[in-house]
């Protein structure tokens, strides 16, 4: 957590422009820069891939990609040069139609994986939660998105979700399947891997989930042969970033002591126990 609240510091509020009516903004050639890019023309791209993006929608581009000029010195004389003032949706489009090998554009998707449920929660909110909240935020979202990814796959010809499913834990966690996960954390034949893991590894798999989702919205990847090796790789991606960033991969995390369910029952029960003092 801390890489992704130094990410939003460094690459974000450090960054952040404001108009004299209170707008915030960013410009593109400094966002640039942040994520590992070095030259325009490939940023540019970026750009344009994360413009079709939300060409899509009903929003309209010019309200969060704002053509500017930016005058330069160049030795004696001066030229101006093209750039963009971006809204932070802007920066979050761009930042997922990015290069996932660069460590800032990795960061990013992460970072906003799990953006959707701290729009909800303030963002000191969702730091001051405990390991076990974190955990039972973060095991929802993954709930949810696994219906928007198998959703996806379904459209893209995927028969076998197992199968599916599989290659993106075998990407993410070495070669490991579901069932080998299962077997080393010794849990038991109806006990869930998902509901058995701390917040980190449930963020590693929520990032897992959403990028493979985006990916096979493009419409590109058709067959389960493809879809498999695009979650297949994507895991093995987000656990290459893992490694390089904390020097730790899934399968080393240690899984709690107390599975979700386990969590959610003692929840339920402090509920109701509250509720019963305040009708006294």
């Amino acid at each position: 957590m801390e890489e992704l609240e130094l990410y939003n510091q460094k690459t974000f509020e450090d960054l952040k422009h404001i108009t004299e009516d209170g707008v915030e903004y960013w410009y593109a050639r400094e966002l640039m820069t942040a994520l590992g890019y070095s030259k325009w023309g490939n940023f540019i791209k970026v750009i344009n891939k994360a413009k079709n993006s939300m060409e899509s929608t009903d929003i309209v581009l010019s309200d969060h990609f704002a053509d500017v000029g930016k005058i330069v010195e160049a030795g004696i004389t001066s030229k101006v040069i093209n750039d963009f003032m971006l809204t932070r949706y802007a920066c979050y489009l761009i930042v997922q139609n990015g290069d996932p090998r660069k460590k800032m554009i990795a960061l990013g998707q992460q970072y906003f994986a799990i953006q959707t449920r701290k729009q909800e929660l303030s963002e000191k909110q969702f730091n001051e939660l405990s390991e076990d909240e974190r955990r039972l935020v973060l095991r929802d979202d993954v709930t949810g998105f696994n219906k928007k990814l198998f959703k996806a796959a379904k459209d893209c010809g995927v028969e076998n979700y197992g199968r599916f499913n599989n290659a993106g834990y075998m990407g993410l966690y070495g070669g490991e399947t579901a069932a080998d996960i299962k077997k080393r954390k010794k849990l038991g034949k109806n006990e869930d891997i998902l509901d058995n893991m701390g917040s980190t590894e449930l963020a590693a798999n929520l990032f897992r989930i959403t990028q493979t989702e985006e990916r096979l919205k493009k419409g590109d990847i058709v067959g389960q042969i493809l879809a498999d090796k695009t979650h297949f790789n994507i895991g093995k991606k987000v656990r290459e970033t893992m490694e390089e960033i904390s020097e730790t991969v899934p399968e080393e995390l240690p899984t709690p002591e107390k599975s979700i369910k386990i969590l959610k029952k003692e929840k339920k029960k402090l509920e109701n126990k509250a509720k019963k003092i305040i009708k006294k």
